[in-house]
């Protein structure tokens, strides 16, 4: 999944973590590991009502992001997209109100994983990941989400998404659920490089390194944020799985969409998911505040209440 996430240090370069919370170290002032450190989630460090408009990674309701790409896996290439769509629900996870994204994986065209994650920006701008509740799916069928986990349930503790600050060296981790052997650390490689997606290149990209110090075969995910976009690119080093992306759309949903998509991260389509959902107190949704639909992220996207979907020229 994209929103990909994890929990433990707090702000940097001077930008103060909520209460309670750690800070991420960097390698270069030889700070200990935050893999070791593990924070309180203290909601007084996040606003009542949330949003998320971190230049790197801005969340703005009704904002859909289109990947393409392929899986290398045991010398075979496999098609693969992903559709990453801010819903505009927000759910409580351990006292903090969190923004809902929906995030769907498809191999061959076919739905292979649909998940529900939530994030929560700090007051210091840092973006948190709360939870995430991965359905499988096997011939287009639901089969579970055996790797479902929310922060404070079962000792599952989130981390941090994206710093406020991103300096290169600063490594932090995040997420860390010893019932499903989840465990990432992430390391900005570079707060200044360029890539390219099919329409265009673009300047002052962040560059972080994703991987599992658990799971040595598991490789490296490097992924590429453009400045009042997010996530553009994906790579992959190393591993027996190997996941490659770019971004080919942005698009700005109207509220017919809008309604669409709110169904499928509420209820889900298939019998068994919303039971499965319940059990796991996925069942207290609630619609994002009204003007939320038409904040927009500093130097971001511009996103309107357009009464179709369009699509943003950017990156056309």
């Amino acid at each position: 999944a994209l929103g990909l996430v994890a929990w433990r240090a707090g702000g940097v370069s001077g930008t103060p973590a909520p209460a309670g919370q750690g800070q991420a170290t960097s390698a270069r002032t030889g700070g200990a590991d935050t893999a070791s450190q593990q924070p309180g989630t203290d909601p007084r460090g996040f606003p009542a009502v949330p949003k998320v408009d971190n230049r790197m990674f801005p969340l703005v309701p009704g904002t859909r992001f289109s990947y393409q790409g392929t899986i290398v896996e045991g010398g075979s290439v496999a098609p693969h997209s992903v559709v990453f769509t801010v819903t505009g629900l927000t759910k409580v996870v351990a006292g903090v109100r969190t923004v809902v994204a929906l995030d769907q994986d498809f191999r061959y065209g076919r739905l292979q994983e649909q998940e529900l994650a939530f994030f929560a920006q700090d007051a210091g701008g840092n973006v948190w990941n709360f939870g995430e509740y991965p359905e499988e799916y096997t011939h287009g069928r639901f089969t579970g989400a055996p790797d479902t986990w929310i922060t404070g349930t079962d000792g599952a503790r989130g981390g941090l998404h994206m710093l406020a600050l991103p300096a290169t060296g600063t490594q932090y981790t995040e997420g860390r659920v010893p019932a499903i052997e989840f465990y990432d650390v992430s390391k900005v490689v570079s707060t200044s490089s360029a890539t390219c997606v099919p329409a265009r290149c673009v300047r002052n990209v962040l560059v972080v390194d994703e991987w599992s110090p658990d799971d040595p075969a598991g490789g490296h995910q490097i992924k590429y944020y453009a400045p009042g976009v997010g996530l553009v690119r994906v790579g992959a080093r190393g591993g027996d799985s190997r996941e490659y992306l770019h971004l080919v759309a942005v698009t700005h949903l109207g509220p017919a969409s809008m309604v669409r998509v709110r169904a499928a991260a509420i209820a889900g389509n298939q019998p068994g998911i919303v039971a499965c959902r319940f059990a796991i107190g996925l069942d207290d949704f609630a619609r994002a505040e009204p003007g939320i639909f038409q904040q927009r992220p500093r130097g971001a996207l511009r996103v309107g209440t357009a009464r179709a979907d369009r699509h943003d020229p950017l990156l056309r």
